[in-house]
């Protein structure tokens, strides 16, 4: 019993057609990831400037803090008291 090539052909030919187009949703669905994929890099370069800008400023103020923790100056307790707008007290 052997099988005629003239019987196969109309499978030949749906797994042709079956293959181009599980080739073109593999394709479609390939640049979806990768447009994905290049959006969740814009957005953790985004996040990580906003970090760095964040990180920067709070390095100031622990600098400001040190030195006013760090500064035995008699004029320091002013200097406070202006950045806070009340009178200052002088010992």
């Amino acid at each position: 019993m052997f099988v005629d090539a003239s019987d196969l052909f109309p499978f030949v030919v749906l797994a042709i057609v079956f293959a181009a187009i599980l080739g073109s949703v593999a394709k479609r669905w390939m640049k979806l990831k990768e447009k994905q994929l290049d959006l969740a890099a814009t957005v953790a370069g985004e996040q990580a400037a906003q970090y760095a800008a964040k990180i920067e400023r709070l390095e100031s103020h622990v600098a400001t803090l040190n030195r006013i923790v760090t500064d035995r100056r008699d004029d320091l307790t002013f200097e406070i008291e202006n950045l806070r707008g009340a009178p200052a007290k002088l010992n």
